[in-house]
């Protein structure tokens, strides 16, 4: 795909329903929301608020995490389907509003229930409540919406898939003696570095904002890299958990791990390429949409009523998927082909499990 194609072109060649330009006026919100695919339910997805460079860069970013959105619920098991919105920043710094927010809550109750939104960069739980003050489709605030903070979800879930990845690898489920570098220790970031350093990891980590820095080394005695260093530390395990796009084929060259497993969405480049680069240099790829769906797994089943006990099960699933698919990516092009094969099987049968068996 080509950003010069068109907008219908582009959505055919992702198979996206429907992309939807909302600007209101009063507040001079401009947002988009991209509806991947009803096929399995309702389509519950992140709101990012962002500065893009161009329009198209905008496009481009809905449009790839929305198709993200659909395979991450139904290699989930989950009834729903996959959509996105972003939120287009005049500037790098323009401050949060509540009519902002509210604005974007009224785009967002137009669809019905069909899209759902959820916090994702540029969003909080306040922000979150803003938006509920105007739609019931939301998910992740605390006084309005329901949910909360889904990152010590997404956390634990990139965890069970770094066990299953550390199986693949033909280690042990252990966690002692293991080195992980973590690019990024924002909310989901930190929850996985006390994850790792109780399970009796070493953490190398890195982040643009030095005190997210100094935080982790305060209280889990990390390593600290360079930001521009940091995914071509020596580890074992990598884990990009910030924002995506950070590994194409000219840097899996250059990477010194033996498992690539981070919370980002999009961790890479050109996935269906990328991914095989990664299977011959003999680096365990975790799909991130695999591993990362630890939040959606908790908003999408409090939003489809599952009792707390049913929501941890369906977390603690991450590990057995992620280990079935790094066992099928044997017999695939990559782990990631095995990956979407799997999601596209759930969407083509409706093969879901609500509850967890």
């Amino acid at each position: 795909m080509h950003e010069h194609d068109s907008i219908f072109e582009q959505m055919v060649d992702r198979g996206h329903e429907r992309i939807c330009f909302h600007h209101d006026e009063e507040t001079g919100l401009k947002a988009i929301v991209a509806i991947h695919s009803t096929a399995l339910g309702n389509a519950l997805g992140g709101t990012r608020r962002w500065y893009y460079e161009s329009e198209e860069d905008a496009i481009f970013d809905v449009l790839r995490l929305s198709k993200g959105m659909t395979y991450k619920a139904a290699v989930s098991g989950l009834p729903m389907g996959g959509a996105k919105s972003v939120i287009l920043l005049p500037h790098r710094d323009t401050a949060r509003t509540e009519s902002e927010a509210r604005a974007m809550g009224r785009f967002v109750d137009t669809f019905g229930g069909a899209y759902i939104a959820a916090e994702d960069v540029g969003v909080d739980i306040q922000y979150i409540d803003w938006m509920a003050m105007e739609t019931d489709h939301v998910m992740g605030g605390e006084k309005v919406s329901t949910g909360g903070d889904p990152s010590p979800w997404t956390a634990l879930g990139t965890f069970h898939g770094m066990r299953a990845a550390l199986l693949q690898s033909g280690r042990i489920d252990d966690f002692s003696g293991i080195t992980v570098a973590i690019q990024g220790v924002g909310h989901v970031g930190q929850n996985l570095c006390r994850l790792l350093s109780e399970a009796g990891a070493k953490l190398v980590i890195a982040d643009i904002n030095k005190a997210n820095i100094d935080m982790m080394v305060d209280q889990f005695d990390c390593d600290v890299a360079h930001h521009d260093d940091i995914l071509k530390t020596e580890c074992d395990i990598l884990a990009p958990c910030a924002l995506g796009n950070v590994i194409d084929g000219t840097m899996v060259q250059h990477l010194r791990c033996s498992i690539l497993c981070g919370a980002s969405n999009n961790i890479l480049g050109d996935p269906e390429e990328d991914a095989v680069a990664l299977k011959n240099t003999g680096i365990v790829y975790a799909p991130d949409f695999v591993v990362n769906a630890g939040g959606l797994i908790h908003l999408a089943g409090l939003h489809l009523g599952m009792t707390p006990e049913q929501l941890q099960l369906k977390n603690d699933e991450i590990f057995d998927t992620t280990v079935r698919i790094l066992e099928n990516g044997n017999g695939a092009s990559s782990t990631y082909a095995a990956a979407v094969n799997l999601a596209k099987q759930r969407i083509a049968g409706g093969e879901t499990q609500c509850h967890a068996n």
